[in-house]
């Protein structure tokens, strides 16, 4: 498939996946849907792929949902939108937190709407300096969607995430960190460099591990402690048969670097 409103790469274990409709502030229509779909099935086949790293190309990351595909002309009814996020949103969402790899995210200017909670459904998110967090639903009546209303209040508290949905103020990259919405802001003539040493430092280390990793923390919300010691059992006893566990341990022994194969 030919992409034309984002960019997939892919080099030394790392898919870096652009969004690419810098002319509309990378905000997302049908067709970018449909090419980000196709992108995550490629890269969840891949085998050689142990990382993705999501970024935007211009001066903004992703505005959200192009709005001109939601236009109500005088006399139309007003489109279905919980079909477009069961459609569209949704499944991305899903998608990229369950992906058995880590996805790394470099939040390079606006982020609003869908696009900021699309930044936070990633597992590691960085931003530069410049960058800027916007709930705007509420300007246009709506509510966080795209996961922002479960992800938003786990991340930074209820009090904070609440004034976040209902004022649709604009947050800081420094904010973002300061307050454990982010991982880490950067300056921005820093982002893509850092961006791309994590996502090949991530791609080098056991693979299978970490998406345990993200297996049991996305589980603790919904687990009681027992349930969760079980799962850390489990998730243990997986983890104890890779030929990654076993390069660890000899690596250790050796006292040598570990050559993880991701497996």
């Amino acid at each position: 498939m030919s992409y034309q409103t984002i960019e997939l790469a892919t080099a030394a274990g790392v898919a870096t996946l652009t969004l690419n409709r810098p002319q509309r502030l990378n905000s997302c229509n049908a067709a970018m849907h449909a090419e980000l779909r196709d992108a995550l099935r490629r890269i969840a086949r891949d085998s050689a792929v142990r990382c993705l790293l999501i970024t935007g190309r211009g001066r903004a990351f992703c505005a959200g949902q192009d709005l001109d595909e939601r236009a109500i002309a005088p006399g139309e009814h007003a489109p279905d939108l919980g079909q477009t996020l069961e459609q569209h949103y949704n499944p991305l969402i899903r998608t990229l937190r369950s992906l058995r790899l880590p996805v790394l995210c470099a939040v390079n200017g606006v982020a609003a709407g869908a696009g900021a909670n699309l930044a936070l459904a990633c597992d590691i998110v960085l931003a530069g300096r410049s960058a800027i967090f916007i709930q705007a639903f509420c300007k246009l009546g709506l509510i966080p969607d795209s996961g922002g209303t479960w992800h938003l209040p786990r991340l930074i508290g209820h009090a904070r995430a609440m004034a976040l949905a209902l004022l649709g103020e604009r947050l800081t990259a420094e904010q973002a960190e300061q307050w454990g919405m982010i991982w880490k802001c950067v300056d921005d003539a820093r982002l893509l460099e850092e961006a791309q040493n994590l996502a090949q430092h991530l791609a080098s280390q056991p693979t299978r591990g970490l998406a345990l990793i993200k297996q049991a923390i996305n589980a603790t919300w919904h687990n009681s402690l027992a349930a969760q010691l079980d799962l850390e059992r489990d998730l243990q006893r997986q983890a104890g048969h890779t030929d990654d566990y076993r390069e660890g341990v000899a690596a250790f022994m050796a006292k040598r670097e570990p050559r993880f194969q991701g497996h």
